[in-house]
């Protein structure tokens, strides 16, 4: 039964399916090729904290997973909304403090 529905980072699946116990070396083995970084807490709040209302549970997620190095790669994240030079800045920013 679905409980809830959200956006997760790969790094948050991992986390869960370490937390159901579930074991997959496949799935383990992609999770572990593709996660950047060690830790979603403190990334996931500092982006919620901008308080951007264009960026969504969505977006955040993909942004931890990519982890974009410039406008360019931001952009192809955000493609249903537009980002001003200076939200797109402070995005950035953040990534970088935690990459």
């Amino acid at each position: 039964m679905i409980k809830e529905n959200m956006p997760l980072s790969l790094l948050e699946v991992k986390e869960l399916l370490d937390e159901l116990k579930i074991e997959n070396k496949e799935l383990d083995g992609f999770l572990k090729k593709f996660i950047k970084i060690k830790s979603v807490d403190e990334i996931k709040k500092e982006l919620n904290g901008l308080g951007f209302i264009k960026m969504k549970a969505e977006h955040i997620a993909k942004l931890i997973d990519i982890m974009p190095e410039n406008i360019q790669e931001l952009n192809k994240i955000f493609t249903d909304v537009t980002l001003d030079e200076n939200e797109a800045n402070k995005i950035l920013d953040i990534i970088k403090k935690h990459k």
